[in-house]
């Protein structure tokens, strides 16, 4: 495809070509929003070092009726939606490595962006969230 092509592809389809930058400007705020946060993401092979060695806790901002398929052991079942006003119950791990989860990695982002903002000073996104954890052969409870 040549260039001319392209280019008289991308204009007769500007509607999508517009869809996909601002997807992709999206995508992008959210990678560069929580850098500037100081969030960082974790495989789950590192959540397990953080917390085998540095007694990481674990915060699960999953909806209630996601829990059916498992929680990851000892994590705390804290809903997004109630993130903001349960951050006194969380003062308590303020000083640990908090490693934030969700189904994929994409509202537990957003979670560890709120908990920076309040002080917290080692946050951790699980890259991928519960499905890769579990795509890692890691275990979970069921309650």
């Amino acid at each position: 495809m040549t260039v001319d092509q392209f280019l008289q592809f991308a204009g007769n389809h500007a509607g999508l070509f517009a869809a996909l930058a601002a997807i992709a400007a999206l995508l992008g705020w959210t990678g560069l929003h929580g850098r500037l946060q100081g969030v960082k993401s974790v495989s789950p092979a590192e959540a397990i070092l953080l917390i085998n060695h540095e007694d990481a806790v674990v915060i699960d901002v999953r909806d209630p009726h996601e829990l059916k398929d498992g929680t990851i052991l000892s994590s705390i079942h804290v809903p997004i939606g109630q993130l903001k006003d349960s951050l006194g119950k969380l003062e308590k791990y303020r000083e640990r490595p908090v490693i934030v989860g969700c189904r994929s990695g994409s509202r537990s982002y957003s979670a560890c962006a709120t908990l920076a903002r309040a002080g917290f000073s080692r946050v951790y996104n699980l890259r991928g969230g519960v499905m890769a954890w579990q795509n890692a052969s890691l275990p979970l409870v069921r309650k």
